[in-house]
């Protein structure tokens, strides 16, 4: 009983992603997605067994696990673009397929559940981010969260003059959008990490995907909490977290409460126990 307590939450997960995997898979009659969210599904309930089991690299693991994944099978190899883009493209098409599910399951509906934790564990281009060298931001947090409503409509509207302007092979222009957005979204989260010594720049200020996650996270089921009695008001939480979040507060209107990626930063960090 006190093992199955001590591992409630990467059973859970488990439990969570094979659901939707055997929902799917039976709702679509396609195999692939019994196989992809049970993989998906794994692969995080792992990270997270790990990082109960203390292995300091736990969060690593799952990102390289479901971030090369979903870059390298699903997009380069399957030509899928998982990126805003090909939500945009799936959903004018009206056909509930690849990054429609994934975003409905990711991004929409799942991070009701557990809030920003795609983020923290599953995106391809924080992969890559986090093993920059500012991973406690340098530098105090810019008022710059504007510019992902630039990048969220300019996605939007690249995909709506492909349709307007009836472009040819439109599935072959997807792909190269897949190859040449993501090039992009490393250049400038990487430039940005450099620049604002932070490598979680790109994360707060320009990722387009926070349109969708910041409002459903705010009633996210999986949260730090903070107990009180043993916080002894140290500030080691907010130095260490990558996005500036106030965990001492339980309150959902904490600041920047939206933006906790769930990396658990603050919890190994704190020496009393308390979050």
């Amino acid at each position: 009983m006190n093992t199955v307590k001590k591992y409630f939450h990467p059973i859970l997960i488990f439990l969570i992603f094979e659901t939707v995997a055997i929902t799917l898979w039976l709702a679509k009659h396609n195999l692939f997605y019994l196989f992809n969210f049970s993989y998906i599904g794994v692969s995080i309930a792992l990270g997270v067994f790990l990082y109960i089991r203390k292995y300091k690299h736990a969060r690593r693991v799952v990102q390289l696990l479901v971030g090369l994944y979903m870059l390298v099978y699903l997009g380069l190899i399957c030509n899928e673009n998982m990126q805003i883009e090909g939500f945009w493209y799936y959903l004018f098409t009206g056909v509930f397929e690849a990054a429609t599910i994934h975003y409905a399951v990711a991004k929409i509906f799942g991070p009701l559940i557990f809030g920003r934790g795609w983020c923290g564990y599953a995106c391809w281009t924080a992969m890559v981010l986090d093993f920059l060298p500012y991973k406690v931001p340098q530098k105090p947090r810019k008022k710059l969260g504007w510019i992902r409503y630039i990048t969220f409509a300019a996605s939007l509207i690249f995909v709506s003059a492909l349709f307007l302007a009836k472009v040819g092979n439109i599935e072959r222009v997807m792909f190269w959008a897949f190859i040449v957005g993501n090039v992009v979204y490393y250049a400038v989260g990487i430039a940005l990490a450099f620049a604002f010594k932070d490598n979680r720049a790109f994360c707060k200020y320009v990722c387009p995907i926070t349109v969708f996650l910041k409002p459903m996270s705010y009633f996210s089921l999986f949260r730090v909490k903070c107990d009180k009695e043993k916080c002894v008001s140290c500030g080691k939480c907010k130095r260490v977290c990558p996005m500036n979040v106030d965990v001492t507060d339980n309150s959902r209107k904490r600041e920047n409460g939206t933006e906790c990626i769930l990396c658990m930063e603050c919890v190994k960090n704190c020496p009393k126990d308390a979050l």
